[in-house]
């Protein structure tokens, strides 16, 4: 409906009726914005303008549309991650008075700029019709909304009002077939006074807060399928536990043994996630089988390192490591996890499968293997997790160099990934 007037086809009978031309009005009021749990934020104290778009006069019968413009939101986009364009959409619950009762609600497209971090929130316009079905003034007051982020993960920052909030339009509704008279607008009013903080993602979004989040309920992260809760710094520098050195095996010359079981370390993983840091600890094995030259590796992870934000469907998650190589030998090796099988429930740990790679020595003598990089796809977002400078050896391999071998290269020297299907 347009600012001309809002027509309505009665009953298909070709009655066509007119509003009055419509009227537009700001109210301020104090608001509490909460973020999505995931994010780790505390709730933001701000206040919320808005602008209501309503006609000022109307017939019983009209349905008439209802505009409610965030001219600004309580809560920023907190200093966690930067909303990508049409990522937020908006839904939020006018109050009906006077002549009508009960709520209306209202929602917007999600249609945004991008937005960076600590900036404020770019709403789209909400919108909704109402059917006028008494004589009377009928006031508009808003009052609670909710801020959806849908990447990384779906997040939700919700907000209501603190304090009493004044009605930001009125209605004159007058019988159909009388004569109007006046004109009307809704009033502004200040609702409380507090600052702006930030929030949502993601988030969501909360968030965003997530948003977002919440931001805005800002949604693993480890993001949208794994991981973790935002807000705390992860440093990578606490110690990999209490292991250390170089134990694991016995050497495989020829008509030795083939099977080399690694010693468990404790690794203090500090993990960047879509929405914040986490220091996260597991226990993880690095065991070898020897296959003529080479070296078939299965990493295992006592822990999870991460619970999941929300519900990952099947197929959505997959792990990967580089192994670190140390001793004579330098360089990494990939080994790569099966996605998973079944669906990750809210909260649920998202366990990380063996890891399994190839390795092929780049260099004769004692040559260490140790925790490196853990990567997590999930659901379109990645988690990578870096364990600290100082990690313990979990496995030591006599080896002899092979041609193509790892030779110090850094990346995925010698190594041949394998399980798990992508």
């Amino acid at each position: 409906m347009s600012a001309a007037g809002v027509a309505l086809m009665l009953g298909g009978a070709g009655i066509l009726m007119a509003a009055s031309p419509a009227q537009a009005a700001e109210v301020s009021y104090a608001t509490e914005c909460v973020p999505p749990p995931i994010s780790g934020l505390p709730a933001v104290q701000g206040t919320t303008k808005v602008r209501l778009t309503a006609p000022a006069e109307a017939k019983v019968g009209d349905e008439v549309e209802i505009v409610w413009k965030t001219v600004e939101a309580a809560s920023k986009n907190p200093d966690v991650l930067n909303l990508g364009a049409d990522t937020v959409k908006p839904t939020g619950t006018l109050t009906l008075g006077g002549a009508a009762s009960g709520e209306l609600k209202l929602e917007g497209p999600r249609q945004n700029p991008p937005i960076p971090k600590n900036s404020p929130m770019v709403l789209s316009d909400m919108k909704a019709k109402l059917k006028l079905e008494r004589a009377g003034e009928v006031t508009l007051t808003p009052g609670a909304y909710t801020i959806n982020v849908s990447k990384p993960i779906s997040t939700d920052t919700k907000c209501k009002p603190t304090a009493q909030v004044q009605p930001g339009a009125t209605i004159k509704v007058t019988e159909a077939g009388g004569t109007t008279g006046g004109t009307t607008t809704g009033g502004t009013d200040t609702g409380g006074t507090t600052t702006n903080g930030g929030t949502t993602t993601n988030g969501g979004t909360t968030t965003n807060g997530g948003t977002a989040n919440g931001g805005t309920d800002t949604g693993g992260t480890t993001t949208d399928g794994g991981t973790t809760t935002g807000g705390t710094d992860a440093g990578g520098t606490t110690t990999g536990g209490g292991d250390s050195g170089g134990s694991g095996g016995d050497s495989g010359g020829n008509g030795g043994p083939t099977d080399f079981p690694g010693k468990e370390v404790s690794v203090a993983y500090a993990c960047k996630t879509p929405i914040g840091d986490k220091n996260a600890t597991s226990p993880v094995r690095i065991s070898a089988k020897k296959s003529g030259g080479a070296y078939g590796l299965t990493v295992e992870f006592s822990k999870s390192v991460m619970d999941s934000p929300i519900d990952i469907p099947a197929g959505q998650v997959k792990p990967s490591m580089d192994v670190k190589l140390g001793g004579a030998d330098k360089g990494t090796v990939k080994v790569e996890g099966p996605v998973n099988k079944d669906v990750i429930k809210t909260g649920a740990p998202i366990e990380i499968p063996d890891l399994t790679g190839t390795y092929k020595p780049g260099a004769s003598g004692k040559s260490t293997l140790s925790p490196g990089v853990l990567t997590v796809m999930a659901a379109g977002t990645t988690t990578t997790c870096t364990p600290p400078a100082g990690v313990a050896v979990s496995l030591e391999l006599d080896t002899s160099a092979q041609p193509g071998g790892a030779s110090g290269g850094s990346g995925g020297g010698g190594a041949a990934g394998s399980g798990g299907a992508a």
